[in-house]
């Protein structure tokens, strides 16, 4: 049963054996952070809408938070991992637990509108545009 690892094509003939020590010192160093959170942003129009791919978050995991013509998008995965006993105990564990951060410039946007949703892993916000004001004006006349 402990034979179950990944199998790494690039090196399937020769055994490496300093690769899990390798995998090792990579983990150990780096942040907690799950990478980039990538984004899709259309411009429908009146509005735009903005798609972040969050998969395997929660909902109340995940928050948009609007201050200063900044618009923040965080996610946090927490480990659920605890061996208690030995019977169940993980052979290997590779899911990653951490954090997604991004900000947004929303200058020009109707920030008591936006909308958002969460659905199949996918964050989608409505940012509507802001209506543009009409100059208004008249003629005066002269006395």
């Amino acid at each position: 049963m402990n034979m179950l690892v990944p199998y790494n094509r690039k090196n399937h003939s020769v055994y490496n054996p300093f690769q899990d020590f390798d995998d090792l010192e990579r983990a150990f160093f780096s942040d907690r952070s799950l990478g980039e959170l990538k984004t899709d942003i259309k411009d429908t129009g009146d509005s735009y809408t903005l798609e972040a791919d969050l998969p395997g978050f929660k909902k109340e995991d995940i928050h948009v938070d609007v201050k200063d013509n900044t618009l923040s998008i965080t996610a946090e995965r927490h480990s659920e991992f605890e061996q208690k006993e030995k019977k169940n105990s993980f052979l290997r564990c590779e899911r990653s637990f951490g954090s997604y951060s991004r900000s947004f410039d929303i200058s020009g946007i109707d920030c008591a509108n936006i909308k958002a949703g969460y659905k199949d892993g996918v964050l989608t916000l409505t940012l509507p545009k802001q209506k543009k004001e009409e100059p208004t004006g008249r003629r005066l006349e002269i006395e």
